[in-house]
């Protein structure tokens, strides 16, 4: 769920920002916003320090899986969307143990010790991690094998266990692994003649110790669970599914015969799944990751070991040995091992287990006649337009733009970040295809750093490219994050520019399930900065001053901070209301401090990570805090400063508050003018502070809680009945509709 963080993080005051081109340009004048020159920042408050002023980041990550976990133990919630939960929460804590907690760890090998900034050590932070993931892991696998299962099971949904089975079942499992499982098994032997085998990441396995009955020797041998093989195998009545590792244990004596089965385990491992690209300056980027893909595929460390409960300690202790690990890297599960295997459960055909489906809407002024697409261009001349996802459509929207806009024979060019999409399946990768082998100029601005999705995005790329697509790969030292497209179209009055600014991935899938917000717009001081922007990040470039967009790393995180002061410094107080995924920058934490201390009323709607202490005596007394946690992951990063009515400014685009966003990535951040959009976003923003169903609050002493239920607002579905409204609504006045 989620995207992954550098190995290094520490504050702006304590480490720098790591040096581009664009850090050696000279720095121009103040920033502007909406063209306006921004006044100097008032002087900040004296601090408070009556106790610490940061909450630990790693830690607040834990805290976030605990709440995906509530939502799996919510008896309220359909069964297999529980399961789902529980799925999400694998995935989670597999992010974390192979970015973070790998590099802690890296911290630690290196001899360099590292305080974070809320004054945890290294060792600290990695004890308190143990303990909490262990309780995490604890309670979630109780939950599915003591409450979820047995509810499945009386559901007609039964994760088996091959000692349950009959006769029946048993002569089917058997056939099964000799025609399926059998030939694609590779027993490993290790002894004086074998070495110890390369455990691959996030693989499951079998621990295996033998006995030859005539030699009496034990040996040890791993059988690795084979990954393209469903991980649950369907009995024929489709209502039992029996773990593969179960089914290959039952038979693993086929893969050794004349020798006797001691004992069999299954375990998995967890490797540092960072890319450490040493010359980021390398001639051909592309090649310098494929290298390091390959050389983190065998030499990766360790950093988790995941046993079943029943293993003995002379096996145990094998694979600690030599996997070079410490006993706190190990933790026992009594149960079922990577519960992110549950999403082949959640896949199955029951819909009375699931929660009803939402089908995304077409907003009024993106609907055709009949079945046809509306001219998004014609549309977007009577102003622009904001879309909602997912409960505006993805499809008509910011994909429609794209498919438009390479069947268009006036369409001149286009040009687009992708970061992660579905691969070359996706639309609008085929779109940006069609429209290169029709001649247009087609530029596709390809993040290849983009964690977990670096081979797929190199395998597309070079189908790009081979089709003649302009495929560049970012800019060196810097992750291309921002989330932008430029269309330019030949007209009768000349040459326009359309653009697209997101905060999500051009990602068909993940904008059914992803909350993100997005603007279109034909603006042209918009359209020229865009086109500023590609140009930097495709050739050289020394702009650092934009009409409208904030970019990082040249100005984004000095706005953000002015606009804060301007906001504390406001006669009578001010009002910032920030809506983002993470918020862990401590220049950013400050100035809300300070905010706070002179009066402002500060609302955080923060979904992951949350550095801020809020609501302290003294120091953050006017800042609160929540999280929304339901059926969509809340992902949009909008901002608003300023009090009610015109005076406010609204921004939305791709970053988080986190240093690795604003001084390590090319961000874009625009505003929204129009009040109309405004009033959306406001509405968007005040649902959420209105949500007492999906919400929980942050306490002053770094604790979460659900915030009671007295209106029972859920945010998501007002959401929903809102896109459905406005689809048919009646059009508005001044081009305008309910729905823009």
């Amino acid at each position: 769920m989620g995207e992954g963080t550098p190995k290094f993080e520490a504050s702006a005051a304590a480490q720098p920002a790591s040096v581009s081109l664009w850090d050696q340009m000279p720095v121009a004048s103040a920033p502007t916003v909406q063209g306006a020159t921004i006044e100097a920042p008032p002087a900040q408050p004296a601090p408070v320090q009556s106790q610490p002023r940061y909450l630990n980041r790693e830690l607040s990550q834990l805290d976030f899986d605990d709440r995906v976990l509530a939502m799996a133990e919510d008896e309220s919630l359909p069964l297999l969307e529980r399961v789902r939960f529980l799925a999400i929460l694998g995935e989670n804590v597999d992010q974390f143990f192979q970015v973070r907690v790998a590099g802690l760890k890296e911290q630690v090998h290196a001899a360099l010790p590292q305080t974070s900034p809320d004054g945890m050590t290294t060792g600290e932070q990695l004890r308190a991690i143990h303990q909490r993931s262990g309780a995490l892991l604890q309670r979630s696998t109780d939950l599915f094998t003591r409450h979820i299962a047995p509810a499945l099971e009386q559901q007609g949904v039964s994760i088996a266990s091959v000692a349950d089975l009959d006769e029946t079942a048993h002569d089917f499992l058997l056939a099964e692994f000799r025609a399926r499982i059998f030939p694609v098994l590779t027993p490993l032997a290790v002894d004086p003649a074998h070495p110890f085998p390369y455990i691959s990441h996030l693989s499951l396995n079998l621990a295996v110790m033998v006995r030859d009955p005539v030699r009496h020797q034990m040996r040890f041998a791993r059988v690795k669970v084979p990954p393209l093989l469903p991980r649950f195998i369907a009995l024929p009545d489709g209502k039992r599914f029996i773990p593969l590792e179960q089914v290959i244990a039952l038979y693993v004596g086929e893969l050794f015969p004349g020798m006797e089965i001691v004992s069999q385990h299954p375990f998995r491992v967890t490797r540092d799944a960072d890319l450490d690209l040493v010359d980021e300056e390398a001639a051909d980027l592309l090649a310098a990751i494929q290298n390091e893909l390959r050389r983190q595929q065998r030499k990766a460390q360790v950093v988790r070991l995941e046993v079943d409960a029943g293993m003995s300690d002379e096996v145990l202790g094998l694979l600690v040995r030599e996997l070079e690990l410490e006993p706190t890297d190990v933790y026992r599960v009594d149960g079922l091992l990577d519960l992110s295997s549950l999403w082949a459960i959640y896949a199955l055909d029951r819909p009375d287990l699931k929660g009803e489906p939402w089908t995304p809407v077409t907003q009024r002024r993106l609907q055709g006649v009949g079945v046809e697409q509306a001219d998004i261009f014609e549309a977007l001349k009577d102003g622009d337009i904001l879309v909602h996802h997912p409960y505006d459509s993805f499809t008509t929207s910011a994909e429609a733009f794209i498919d438009q806009a390479a069947n268009d024979p006036d369409v001149l060019a286009i040009k687009q970040t992708l970061y992660r999409t579905s691969g070359p399946v996706s639309p609008i990768v085929r779109a940006l295809i069609r429209a290169a082998e029709s001649g247009k100029q087609v530029v596709a601005l390809v993040e290849l750093k983009a964690r977990g999705d670096e081979q797929a995005n190199i395998a597309w790329a070079q189908e790009l490219e081979q089709v003649g697509v302009h495929v560049v790969y970012g800019v060196v030292g810097l992750k291309t994050h921002a989330k932008v497209a430029l269309v330019v179209r030949r007209e009768t009055d000349g040459i326009r520019r359309y653009v697209h600014v997101g905060t999500g991935n051009y990602n068909p899938k993940t904008a059914q399930i992803y909350e993100d917000v997005g603007l279109l717009s034909a603006d042209p001081e918009l359209g020229s900065d865009v086109s500023e922007l590609f140009n930097f990040l495709t050739g050289y470039s020394r702009q650092r001053r934009f009409g409208r967009l904030l970019v990082a790393p040249v100005g984004l995180r000095s706005n953000i901070i002015r606009m804060i002061r301007r906001e504390a410094a406001r006669p009578g107080g001010g009002r910032i209301i920030l809506k983002v995924n993470s918020l862990v920058d401590p220049e950013i934490v400050e100035a809300l401090y300070a905010a706070s201390q002179a009066g402002t009323e500060v609302d955080l709607i923060v979904r992951g990570l949350c550095s801020l202490r809020p609501g302290v005596p003294g120091l953050s007394g006017r800042i609160r805090v929540r999280s929304l946690i339901g059926r969509f992951l809340e992902h949009s990063r909008i901002f608003r400063f300023g009090p009610d009515g015109d005076a406010a400014e609204y921004y939305l685009g791709s970053s988080d508050l986190m240093p690795r966003n604003l001084d390590r990535r090319v961000e874009a951040m625009v505003p929204v003018l129009d009040g109309t959009l405004q009033d959306r976003l406001a509405q968007i923003l005040d649902v959420e502070l209105d949500d007492d169903v999906l919400a929980w609050g942050l306490q002053s002493n770094g604790s979460w809680s659900k915030i009671p239920t007295v209106k029972g607002v859920n945010a998501q579905q007002a959401f929903e009945q809102l896109a459905a409204a406005r689809a048919a609504a009646t059009n508005g006045t001044n081009g305008h509709t309910p729905d823009a």
